[in-house]
């Protein structure tokens, strides 16, 4: 066997280590992630109580609230990453001068 085909824990990439990595890259989608599950299950705990409204009509609200927050937090992200790689390079190179 060479060692070529033998297994080593660097080269195996779990979840875990992808998340983290995408979450120190752009901090903003782990941030999405989490506001989405938290209106989903605020959309779930309040269907309970949704009264006389059809369950169609909750279920849409509840996915067009959470997917504007997911949009709304990428959205942030990017202009975020803008600002970063575009912007502050700017006034850094505009305070040597």
């Amino acid at each position: 066997m060479s060692s070529d085909d033998r297994w080593s824990a660097e080269e195996e990439v779990s979840q875990v280590s992808k998340l983290t990595r995408k979450a120190r890259d752009s901090p903003f989608v782990p941030v999405g992630m989490a506001g989405f599950v938290a209106v989903v299950g605020y959309g779930l705990y309040k269907l309970k109580h949704r009264g006389d409204q059809k369950m169609s009509v909750h279920l849409i609200h509840m996915r067009v609230a959470a997917q504007g927050f997911v949009v709304g937090a990428i959205t942030i992200g990017v202009l975020f990453s803008l600002y970063k790689d575009y912007v502050k390079p700017q006034f850094k190179n505009g305070a040597k001068k």
